[in-house]
């Protein structure tokens, strides 16, 4: 799959922008605070329909603007594909396809998958579960979309168990409602459960062979999954918690408790890894991904680096150019700081690229 054209209107800094790119290596370079990173965000909104951050559409909005408007045009399967994404305030956002809208952006995901490497995922190490499992989930939901039903189906149901809770306070519970939500937290999180942990034991291997790959070979790893509640046992748990529940007013038990294990050798890395180390970690992490939904989605995706290069050494850089510029890897986007940096490592890697320079949200070739 090819990104062959991107325009943008009134995108965070942007105010208008439109791009041609190379099948190859997309360099965005210039000083921190441009508008880099926006670029990148643009594309991940595509696929996603969503920011990368997390942010809500109106504060991607150009300051003192009433809309945004992204737009691309893929090359995938051989067939054209045009998307549009429009957000204006006060308006509900519209995303089509060939210019027909979708009834639900669910619809979307998958049809264009995406890696993006970022500062932000050392939260995935540093940070709370809730990265951590937004990682699986992202990752599983691109190219399986029952699961991707399922989890919207078990959120649901947890936001209204948790309403319950809320409103019980001082007083009786409703204990008939309290069961339809149990009844559907079970049903969904076994089945949720059930994959991330199969997920998982593919997914491990994968994970492993890029990081040995990335640091040369001298360091041990390990992918573990921790549940809340053993399979098969959601729904009593959910019963037995219901005294704790009502005192805190949420939902203790379930699989949005779950958490990723993260180590090197035997110690958790983020007490023991250094910062090289954490930043290869991610890395052979979302090398993992790319590398597992080429394999179940059959296009390759689009891979977005963002400042990947920093706290890395020149070795582990090389090696993630020489690994993304492979056969395996097809369209890649990247930020840097340094020109010539970035100039003389894709030289001495041999890869196709094109560098825009980026200020001030202003973007050139």
């Amino acid at each position: 799959m090819e990104l062959k054209e991107l325009n943008i209107i009134n995108f965070k800094n942007i105010e208008q922008s439109s791009l041609v790119f190379s099948s190859g290596f997309n360099c965005f370079v210039g000083k921190n605070g441009m508008g880099k990173t926006n670029i990148l965000d643009a594309i991940y909104h595509l696929s996603m329909c969503k920011s990368c951050f997390n942010l809500p559409d109106l504060q991607n909005i150009r300051h003192n603007e009433s809309f945004f408007v992204i737009q691309g045009k893929y090359l995938r399967d051989n067939e054209l594909v045009d998307i549009y994404c429009g957000v204006k305030r006060g308006q509900k956002k519209i995303f089509k396809k060939d210019q027909k809208a979708y009834s639900k952006l669910s619809e979307h995901i998958g049809l264009l998958p995406l890696v993006m490497i970022s500062p932000e995922d050392s939260s995935l190490i540093d940070g709370g579960s809730e990265g951590r499992r937004r990682l699986i989930d992202g990752i599983i939901s691109q190219c399986d979309r029952d699961y991707l039903l399922c989890l919207i189906r078990y959120n649901k149901a947890l936001m209204q168990r948790n309403s319950l809770l809320k409103m019980s306070v001082d007083k009786s519970i409703d204990l008939d409602g309290l069961e339809i939500w149990n009844d559907q937290l079970s049903e969904y999180g076994e089945k949720i459960m059930q994959k991330r942990v199969e997920f998982l034991k593919e997914f491990r291997d994968v994970f492993q062979m890029y990081y040995k790959e990335l640091s040369l070979g001298n360091e041990m790893v390990e992918l573990g999954y921790k549940a809340s509640v053993q399979t098969g046992k959601l729904f009593v748990a959910l019963r037995d918690s219901l005294k704790k529940d009502c005192m805190l007013t949420y939902t203790t038990v379930g699989i949005h408790r779950d958490d990723l294990v993260l180590n090197i050798g035997d110690y958790s890395v983020k007490k023991i890894g250094s910062q090289g180390q954490k930043k290869t970690f991610l890395v052979a992490l979302k090398l993992a991904q790319y590398a597992w939904l080429l394999r179940t989605g059959k296009v390759k995706p689009l891979l977005l680096l963002d400042d990947v290069f920093d706290k890395l050494d020149e070795d582990r850089v090389k090696q993630i150019v020489r690994i993304v510029g492979g056969e395996m890897f097809g369209q890649v986007f990247m930020t840097d700081t340094n020109r010539e940096h970035l100039d003389e490592i894709l030289k001495e890697q041999k890869v196709n690229y094109r560098l825009f320079y980026v200020d001030k949200g202003e973007i050139n070739v």
